[in-house]
């Protein structure tokens, strides 16, 4: 019972906070390690239990969707599609042991983006311009990072996008949210068939995810969005240190 409790309660909580601003990841990962998933399972349960509401939010932002001058739309979703699919299959490449040991600084670089990446990305905009081809590049990059962990990759995205010249974040919100659907719809594929998810935890926590994005869409209107990411990235930072500490335990073990 506790279990179902805390996986519930992760899954509302990561729902909510993916309406609002991002940062669902570092809720459901830590909770479904504590419930005694391994970490590789971990991250792919994780990737399922949010997917519904990636979907759902790209349903909902297809009004605002504008394609990017100069860039096809097609070919954005074919290398997100592609980028998907290399990023998810490494991670069922990587051994347990690597990848517990690389989790704390996948966290920490999530962490940093989502507390910066956008504060980043105007900055370097002032002085830098990137065309189509290397947009589409580096596209394919954070693509493989979002199939492999996923932690704050649509900053990424809008982060990138922002090099490009664009600054519509209507725009940028409802394409960062359809690609990176489109991104977990492939890693969910592979995560699926290489029996990598533990179904009866994230049933609870997708269902729970559902209902704290439809909450969060509501509350998030209301809310400072300066407060919320202030917020998630305490929690964030908070997260990113406690595995760090049990990296060095288990090291020191």
């Amino acid at each position: 019972m506790e279990t179902t409790l805390l996986l519930a309660a992760a899954g509302f909580i990561a729902g909510a906070m993916n309406s609002i601003a991002g940062g669902g990841s570092f809720v459901t990962f830590p909770a479904l390690v504590a419930a005694g998933v391994p970490p590789v399972a971990a991250n792919a349960s994780s990737t399922v239990a949010l997917f519904p509401g990636s979907i759902a939010g790209a349903v909902g932002y297809r009004a605002e969707f504008r394609p990017f001058q100069g860039v096809h739309v097609g070919a954005l979703l074919a290398v997100s599609l592609a980028g998907g699919v290399f990023g998810a299959l490494l991670l069922l490449a990587t051994p347990a042991a690597t990848f517990d040991t690389v989790i704390p600084w996948l966290l920490l670089l999530a962490t940093l983006v989502f507390a910066v990446g956008r504060q980043v990305g105007a900055k370097l905009r002032q002085v830098a311009r990137i065309d189509a081809r290397i947009l589409l590049t580096v596209q394919f990059l954070t693509a493989i990072y979002g199939g492999y962990f996923g932690g704050a990759v649509g900053v990424m995205m809008m982060a990138v996008w922002s090099l490009f010249g664009i600054d519509d974040i209507k725009a940028m919100n409802a394409a960062k949210t359809l690609l990176v659907g489109v991104t977990n719809s492939v890693a969910v594929a592979c995560f699926i068939a290489a029996g990598q998810v533990f179904w009866p935890q994230t049933a609870i926590m997708l269902l729970a995810a559902v209902a704290g994005g439809y909450a969060g869409a509501r509350v998030g209107r209301r809310m400072n969005p300066r407060h919320v990411r202030a917020g998630i990235t305490v929690l964030n930072v908070a997260m990113t240190a406690a595995f760090f500490l049990r990296s060095y335990l288990r090291a020191g073990a």
